[in-house]
């Protein structure tokens, strides 16, 4: 059950064994930390990156609590561009303090941990697990919703006539993308193995599997987005191929006419010359020069269709 109290009274509270304590501040000013950082004693330099936007997670251990930066990733559907919300977390034995944005679905950890009510009894492990699981199932959502948008964009690459620049355009958008993401992907392995590791006794024995999954989670997505990112540079080069291909095609076309267009040209130029010829000055001399023209034209154009050149 979470009961409101004003943050004065944290210290009291935690004068009972059995109580554990959730502070959630939404973007608070430097007073607002000092406040709290007065009844939990909390390192000066954590309420530095607590205020500070650094957008890469990790965790660092101080003597009292430990310190835990995490980034919550949403996919904005129409323009393919990333939100990026950043969480800190205060982590101490009785105590959850948390700071974020206004952006943050906190709303969603308070639903998962109504949904698991039954491992309420591991305290502050447990309010911890319920944040990281919403956190990375951001992550894994945003990582499937942008393998959705480069099939997509697979598709309109082998189109026969894909709108001009479109493919190039949106290749560089998901290619920004994915790499924002693996920017925050990749340190969450370090954050959920070091939260693991025994020496902190933060995570309980029961929850250890919990935690396992948060760290598969982990793995799974930056594995995706490691293939995502192989994926983004391979459909781009693709792309450049193809291009590169199609040019090819069209100079095959335009040299073929060219060479076509070449034959009425030779065949008037030398009816042109200011000397007599065979015909010069009848009837004969147009017909002949005009036969000489449509039959080699259209022989070179056979020849150039049975080639594929046009």
């Amino acid at each position: 059950e979470l009961d409101a109290f004003p943050v004065a009274d944290v210290s009291e509270h935690l004068q009972h064994e059995d109580a554990v304590v959730w502070i959630d501040l939404i973007d608070p000013d430097r007073f607002a930390l000092d406040v709290v950082a007065e009844e939990l004693s909390l390192h000066a330099l954590a309420l530095e990156d607590a205020l500070t936007r650094h957008e890469r997670p990790k965790v660092h251990r101080y003597r009292e609590h430990l310190f835990v930066s995490a980034v919550h990733v949403r996919l904005v559907d129409t323009s393919g561009e990333l939100t990026l919300t950043e969480v800190s977390a205060f982590v101490t034995p009785r105590a959850l303090v948390t700071v974020h944005a206004p952006g943050f679905p906190i709303e969603d950890v308070v639903a998962g941990w109504d949904s698991s009510a039954d491992l309420v009894e591991h305290g502050v492990a447990y309010l911890l697990h319920g944040l990281l699981d919403v956190v990375v199932d951001s992550h894994f959502d945003a990582v499937r919703a942008l393998d959705e948008e480069l099939d997509g964009l697979e598709d309109l690459l082998f189109a026969d006539s894909p709108p001009p620049n479109l493919v190039q355009r949106r290749t560089f958008e998901l290619r920004k993308s994915v790499v924002l993401l693996r920017r925050v992907v990749l340190p969450m392995r370090e954050v959920v193995n070091t939260l693991l590791r025994r020496d902190l006794g933060i995570v309980p024995g029961p929850l250890v599997p919990y935690y396992q999954d948060v760290y598969d989670h982990v793995l799974r997505a930056t594995e995706w987005t490691e293939s995502l990112r192989d994926l983004v540079s391979t459909v781009l080069e693709t792309h450049l191929t193809i291009q590169g291909n199609r040019l090819n095609s069209v100079m095959k076309k335009v040299t073929g006419w060219a060479a076509i267009i070449a034959v009425p040209t030779a065949v008037t130029g030398f009816y042109g010359q200011n000397v007599p010829y065979p015909g010069f000055g009848h009837a004969l001399g147009f017909w002949t020069s005009t036969i000489a023209i449509v039959t080699l034209s259209a022989l070179l154009y056979g020849v150039f269709r049975y080639r594929d050149w046009i």
